[in-house]
């Protein structure tokens, strides 16, 4: 795996902010076993060395580089060369409604100046709706601790909503399993913005981003996905 700063121009078929995490490392897998070339964005490269492991397991192609995703600057300076973006960031440090308003304000801003026409944002499950216009964190007998996290995805969802018509996003949101030791079934179902069903393997989360990515089928819109 290389490493490059934001200034060293680079090309690949995808950036993925966020690269650390657990759905930010399954795209990454899913992405390289399809043979696309991946920038893994990580606010602390140092922390996420172990990258390496994960890029080379895939046969390469994968260059880490370092952003701060509520940095527009950053963004702009990491994205440009790149057809399609991913964001799966998160962070326990600032609170969800700052932190998310903050990053989708500096993913629309900075992927719009490297001319990046296309984000594909994870969303959570309690932003879904159990009828129109009514999300699941909505629900007055919803934990108030879980609802205050939710509404910064909230939150950055009309964001995306206000953005430029030039950024084609696309929202995708898992059921609140989202069972990260499940192997892969290989299928998916889609729907929304409605609660679509209980849970998916995180696997098969990845394979539903990835064909989003490779075959765009979703426009300026929340999706969930679902075994």
């Amino acid at each position: 795996m290389t490493t490059t700063t934001p200034r060293q121009q680079h090309r690949a078929d995808v950036i993925v902010y966020g690269a650390g995490g657990q759905v930010g490392r399954a795209v990454i897998t899913e992405a390289r076993r399809r043979g696309l070339t991946v920038t893994a964005a990580v606010r602390d490269p140092e922390r996420h060395a172990d990258l390496a492991d994960l890029a080379d397991l895939a046969g390469g192609g994968v260059t880490l580089v370092r952003c701060d995703v509520t940095d527009p600057a950053a963004v702009a300076a990491t994205a440009p060369g790149h057809p399609a973006a991913v964001s799966s960031v998160y962070t326990p440090d600032t609170p969800s409604t700052e932190f998310y308003r903050a990053a989708t304000s500096a993913l629309v801003d900075g992927l719009g100046r490297a001319g990046v026409p296309r984000l594909l944002s994870i969303g959570i499950a309690t932003t879904l709706q159990t009828a129109p216009g009514v999300a699941v964190h909505d629900d007055p007998a919803f934990p108030d601790a879980y609802r205050t996290f939710s509404l910064g995805h909230s939150a950055a969802l009309d964001l995306l909503h206000d953005s430029p018509a030039t950024l084609d996003w696309v929202v995708v949101t898992p059921p609140m399993d989202l069972d990260r030791t499940a192997p892969g079934t290989g299928r998916y179902r889609i729907g929304g913005p409605h609660v679509l069903g209980p849970r998916i393997a995180q696997a098969d989360l990845a394979l539903a981003i990835v064909d989003e990515l490779t075959t765009p089928t979703h426009h300026r819109q929340q999706i969930a996905v679902a075994a």
